[in-house]
């Protein structure tokens, strides 16, 4: 692991980072050529998960070398707290029908699978042609749920992570890295 920074930004993260920008670089790249191959000759729609997935979006589909379209949705089922509330509520819907088009959903972070499972589901009674499930980062000890994820770029612990999208109330997405929020900062 590689020692975080100074600065300020990246007060109240543990002392070593757990990705860091050059790591999460490779794999974006990596999951890029992946996704290029697997579409190829698709029509391709790719859904950014609003907030936290925004950073990641935007790294992968400038690494996906196809047309494609985008769209936005943004679902909730935290709030503010720091854990699922198991309720699933879509804040903004997708602008555009997705009925016969191949879907990319783009997440930040899977862990208990619930919400995503609820946007599958939903996602797919729409008449989505196909749907796949692309995360930077994935929890599989927290899962609730069965939910497969078609590309992932890391399987992490169960830690409380922030950067690269990822925030605790709306601080610290702006890192380039990936950090543990050290337990004070969020059980205050």
């Amino acid at each position: 692991m590689t020692l975080k920074p100074n600065g300020a930004a990246y007060e109240g993260l543990k002392d070593e980072l757990l990705l860091t920008k050059d790591e999460i670089a490779a794999k974006v790249a990596e999951l890029g050529a992946q996704i290029t191959r697997d579409y190829e000759g698709k029509d391709l729609v790719v859904i950014c998960i609003l907030k936290g997935a925004v950073v990641f979006f935007v790294d992968l589909i400038r690494k996906i070398d196809l047309p494609l379209t985008m769209d936005f949705m943004s679902i909730s089922s935290y709030g503010s707290a720091t854990k699922s509330s198991g309720v699933v509520r879509i804040l903004k819907d997708l602008d555009k029908p997705i009925n016969g088009k191949d879907v990319l959903v783009v997440e930040d972070i899977v862990d208990s699978g619930m919400t995503l499972s609820f946007l599958r589901d939903n996602l797919i009674s729409r008449g989505a042609a196909s749907l796949k499930i692309a995360t930077l980062l994935d929890k599989p000890d927290r899962r609730k749920v069965p939910l497969h994820v078609d590309y992932c770029g890391f399987v992490i612990p169960d830690e409380f992570v922030v950067g690269y999208g990822l925030d605790y109330a709306e601080q610290y997405r702006n890192l380039p890295d990936i950090g543990v929020l050290r337990p004070e900062i969020y059980t205050k």
